[in-house]
């Protein structure tokens, strides 16, 4: 049995050449990194012992981030959090009792039936936030803080709704704050010697009433009860039951409660004998007196005045003067 020796192809030249090309690239690019970094290295002023205190943190920190997500996939914190609150109540550090602050007008009780959840709760499982929120929906509430005072109580302090006036509605009556907010229902009894508002949507034009009594501070106190009608304008009914009709507008509106400020004070319209100041025609007041046959009939203006038809002056009977004949003062200014 014969035997052949197999020969390999050796390489030639140029396969040769290629592969001593290709490790020189290698080397090359190498050199060139490691030059590149020891470069950043050199500008940056650490040592070398600094340098590897660093990468043993970066280290150290990668295993601690990676071991607080199999954790928390695991639900370690939530065990740990429940605890550290155990522990902590049974050093002392647990809601025994609640503190309230700013309750005026509120009922208290029903600040305590929503804090009395937390009694007895480790204080770093109170939730202050939920509380808080639970707070704003009573009706007085306009603003809350809930704190822990260690080691055992929960102080709350209350900012109240300050009451501004009654709003009636068709079957009862509520007192309201100054925008509006609804705060408790009220009697009769208790609304007495307060603002009335009436009327359809009367609740949302609080603010729009409050300036416009601002322009005519002198009258605000003497006013019972204010209705808004249609949508546009204001009826405001005074103590002594009298009843001044305004323009549409809250311009109007003003100007016309000035103007009127202004004939009352110099002729003591409000305590007299007219029933009804209507102003809702511009420039004009219609006056109106129970039981006299020429009611609405205008205070005259300086075209108007009927002098001969005029009384002598008589304080207790100057709105009916101003019916009669026109009174000079109102009718200079219309």
């Amino acid at each position: 049995m014969s035997s052949r020796t197999v020969k390999r192809k050796s390489p030639n030249a140029r396969q040769v050449a290629g592969a001593q090309a290709k490790a020189r690239r290698v080397r090359t690019a190498k050199s060139k990194s490691q030059s590149l970094i020891a470069e950043i290295l050199a500008w940056i002023p650490l040592s070398e012992g600094q340098w590897h205190r660093v990468l043993m943190v970066a280290i150290l920190g990668g295993a601690v981030v990676l071991a607080a997500v199999v954790a928390s996939a695991a639900g370690v914190p939530a065990l740990a959090r429940q605890q550290f609150a155990a522990i902590a109540a049974a050093s002392g550090f647990e809601v025994r009792r609640v503190e309230v602050r700013g309750v005026k007008r509120l009922n208290e009780l029903k600040v305590y039936e929503r804090a009395l959840t937390q009694q007895s709760r480790a204080m770093p499982l109170v939730d202050v936030d939920g509380l808080r929120n639970e707070l704003l929906e009573l009706s007085w509430v306009a603003d809350a803080r809930v704190s822990r005072q260690l080691p055992d109580t929960l102080v709350i302090d209350i900012v109240e709704r300050t009451p501004h006036a009654v709003l009636r509605l068709p079957d009862r009556l509520v007192l309201i704050d100054e925008t509006g907010h609804p705060l408790e229902p009220i009697s009769p009894e208790r609304a007495r010697g307060k603002l009335i508002l009436s009327g359809a949507n009367a609740g949302t034009q609080v603010a729009v009433l409050s300036a416009l009594l601002g322009a005519a501070p002198a009258l605000k106190p003497q006013i019972r009860e204010a209705e808004w009608v249609g949508n546009r304008r204001w009826n405001l009914t005074f103590k002594t039951g009298q009843v001044l009709d305004l323009p549409e507008g809250n311009r109007p509106m003003a100007r016309a409660l000035v103007e009127f400020a202004r004939l009352d004070g110099t002729n003591r319209l409000i305590g007299g004998r007219v029933a009804t100041f209507d102003m809702r025609t511009p420039g004009r007041v219609y006056l109106r007196i129970p039981g006299r046959s020429d009611q609405a009939k205008p205070a005259s203006d300086k075209s108007g005045a009927d002098k001969s038809s005029a009384p002598k002056p008589d304080p207790a009977k100057l709105a009916e003067r101003a019916t009669r004949s026109g009174d000079k003062n109102a009718g200079d200014k219309n």
